[in-house]
């Protein structure tokens, strides 16, 4: 199995950035990760919400293809312990699927159309948390989960 991490608009923060990069190379020693950045539409002070939101709608759902498990990242998703998420991942790459993505949408969320796609969500926390440390913290929790998998002592330092 490998996991795809796609994200709205790049991380302008270098110090938040070198830490995403760090927990993206640690989690390409357990499995094949990609993390990819969908551009910032541009002239978005014209479009309402919703226009906003269909069009990045369009660019999520450009990336996916037929086969893939496509989670979103979602205030209203269900809640994992690091155990828990550990073991949700152990039975997608038990059930034998070729690619779990996960996303994290825009400033408004995700589109109609992106929610029928979607075969299911969670949501880190119910607080709210800039689209920028989400990444970072997504990251942490796939390496988190791999490292419980494996029974290696990070998770408990």
């Amino acid at each position: 199995m490998q996991i795809k991490l796609l994200a709205i608009g790049k991380t302008d923060n270098p110090q938040l950035q070198m830490l995403i990069d760090d927990y993206q190379k640690r989690l390409g020693f357990y499995i094949k990760f990609e993390f990819e950045i969908i551009p910032d539409l541009k002239k978005v002070k014209n479009l309402s919400e919703e226009l906003q939101k269909q069009k990045e709608g369009e660019l999520i759902l450009a990336k996916l293809s037929n086969t893939d498990i496509l989670i979103l990242l979602d205030e209203n998703g269900k809640q994992y312990d690091s155990v828990a998420f550990s073991e949700y991942l152990q039975k997608h790459m038990n059930s034998g699927i070729k690619q779990l993505v996960f996303v994290i949408g825009g400033p408004y969320g995700f589109s109609q159309d992106v929610y029928h796609k979607a075969n299911g969500k969670i949501s880190l926390s119910k607080m709210t948390f800039s689209h920028q440390m989400i990444r970072l913290f997504m990251i942490e929790q796939l390496y988190r989960a791999f490292t419980i998998l494996r029974n290696e002592p990070y998770h408990h330092r």
